[in-house]
């Protein structure tokens, strides 16, 4: 008798994840690492760096939510790879912007910054749906906090690289060469990447094994023949004390995600005096601290549900234990030495992974129909963050000519997040939703 084991495809489908995030991250990433090499070349303020750095987030947050009804509308795999490939081809024309008028160079690099914020905006939903569909619930968390580690694997891989890059090369290559890495990867992902219901090297087994677990699989299936959202859906989420805390939660979280992608290698040059090089291989500390965060918040989250703690428990300890160190960082005002300092990050950016694991909310809280959407909502509330944190850190640089009023902004996020778990989001279930049964 041939005894059949389940098949594990839903481990390929994370690891494409975690790779397309990846370069996502280090595609919004790397104009910090050109920053300074801009700057000095085309005569780039503060002030007009913050503004760059937002950029692309005032379109990921007008995005979210029509990137989360495409998804829930035509499929997430297909609204998915068609972004990773049109966002790649922006960061690809980046490296241009030099050999325009010089008056120019700022609208041009502010617009394709936009751009991309407009065409990336469906990364983050789309990573939910998709984990929500290819995980059952007592694996999400561990698996959401596996491709949220992909901020740090953008970090680890590709911020050395650029560091390299800009030194040796220029800083118009960074942009050429992770733009190339991107279509490339996108033709790989269409070759690869499918829902669990359409793949071809899934087995019934483990077809059967999500089912039974929760997995979304007969949901999505559905969606992508056309599944409507409507936008009176957005009164379900909004109108939940719950929801709003939870939404208060990932803007705080994100803001030290922006600082960390955007002005913190500016920090370690125009701070602490170190060369660009030297700081691509530098940042690699706090990412490696921030992915095994990332990593342990998602275990920790998913072996207290494991042993019959609620789901609030299971969510909010690594969550809030992860803000409170997140904080830390305003200590980086307080010591001379540089490598205080980074080590200083490096807890606050492990701290900061702890509490990724508050992405599996977005499947823990909606209803299936309403995956995408729900995603696009959460993220949006985190991406004005990614507006508000580079532009407040350039105007106190700017005005003050260093970098401690933005610490001291940055760590007051962290208090912020903890007290809205805490006290404001309550008891965590999924929320109502008044919908007619015909078009769940």
């Amino acid at each position: 008798m041939v005894v059949r084991s389940r098949s594990r495809t839903r481990y390929t489908t994370l690891f494409m994840l975690v790779i397309a995030s990846a370069v996502a991250l280090a595609d919004r990433a790397n104009l910090s690492i050109a920053g300074s090499a801009m700057s000095a070349e085309l005569g780039i303020t503060p002030v007009q760096l913050g503004y760059l750095f937002s950029a692309f987030s005032w379109a990921y947050v007008i995005a979210q939510l029509p990137a989360g009804w495409l998804l829930d509308r035509f499929g997430a795999i297909r609204v998915y790879g068609i972004a990773l490939c049109g966002w790649s081809l922006l960061t690809l024309a980046q490296g241009f912007v030099g050999f325009g008028p010089t008056g120019w160079v700022i609208v041009i690099l502010f617009a394709l910054r936009f751009l991309m914020g407009l065409v990336e905006a469906p990364l983050s939903p789309g990573n939910s749906s998709i984990t929500a569909s290819w995980f059952p619930v007592a694996e999400r968390g561990t698996a959401t906090s596996i491709y949220n580690s992909a901020q740090y694997v953008a970090v680890l891989v590709f911020v050395p690289f650029m560091g390299l890059l800009v030194g040796h090369v220029s800083w118009e290559s960074v942009f050429w060469v992770m733009g190339g890495i991107g279509v490339l990867l996108a033709l790989v992902w269409a070759k690869t990447v499918h829902m669990p219901s359409q793949h071809p090297r899934i087995n019934d087994l483990e077809l059967a094994y999500l089912r039974e677990g929760g997995a979304n699989v007969d949901t999505v299936a559905r969606k992508a023949v056309g599944q409507r959202v409507r936008l009176s859906d957005l009164k379900i989420f909004l109108s939940s004390r719950q929801m709003l805390g939870i939404y208060v939660g990932q803007y705080c979280l994100t803001s030290m995600q922006y600082f960390f992608l955007t002005w913190f290698p500016i920090y370690l040059v125009k701070g602490r005096g170190m060369n660009i090089v030297d700081v691509g291989f530098v940042a690699t500390l706090p990412a490696i601290a921030g992915f095994f965060g990332g990593i342990l918040g998602g275990v920790i989250s998913d072996a207290l549900t494991k042993r019959g703690y609620s789901l609030s428990i299971a969510r909010k300890v690594p969550f809030v234990t992860g803000m409170l160190l997140s904080s830390c960082v305003v200590l980086c005002n307080y010591v001379d030495s540089t490598y205080a300092a980074v080590a200083i990050v490096t807890l606050a950016l492990f701290g900061k992974g702890l509490g990724a694991v508050n992405f599996a909310l977005i499947a823990d809280t909606s209803p299936r129909h309403l995956v995408g959407f729900a995603g696009g909502l959460f993220n949006l509330f985190g991406s004005i963050s990614g507006i508000v944190t580079p532009i407040v850190i350039g105007y106190a640089l700017q005005a003050t000519g260093s970098f401690t009023q933005a610490l001291w902004f940055v760590a007051a996020h962290g208090m912020i997040a903890a007290v809205s778990y805490l006290f404001v989001v309550g008891k965590i279930k999924p929320v109502e939703a008044r919908v007619d049964p015909q078009k769940a």
